[in-house]
């Protein structure tokens, strides 16, 4: 049993050893590849992103029909025509 703990807690400890360091390469690899910007073109390419996922998310909306002036124009008439139906059923003052 002793033997068994022995090579588990080696093969855990060598199987860790060998993912910190392929965290440590790509760590190595990201900071090589933004090693030229500075802040001032992070700050425009984010808000570069920013932009681009509103413009997204107004076509996404705009091709589902959410953003539709006739959807509109449909859900205010299916409303007055809903509060038009509605009668008022205890007109006598009785009930209770």
């Amino acid at each position: 049993m002793d033997q068994f703990l022995l090579y588990t807690s080696v093969f855990f400890a060598s199987v860790s050893f060998i993912l910190c360091l392929y965290a440590c390469a790509r760590v190595g690899k990201l900071l090589s590849s933004v090693k030229g910007l500075d802040w001032d073109t992070i700050a425009t390419l984010t808000g570069d992103v920013g932009t681009i996922k509103k413009s997204i998310q107004t076509l996404n909306n705009r091709i589902n029909g959410l953003n539709s002036p006739k959807l509109n124009d449909e859900l205010l008439q299916y409303a007055i025509k809903q509060q038009s139906n509605v009668t008022n059923i205890n007109k006598n003052g009785l009930g209770g």
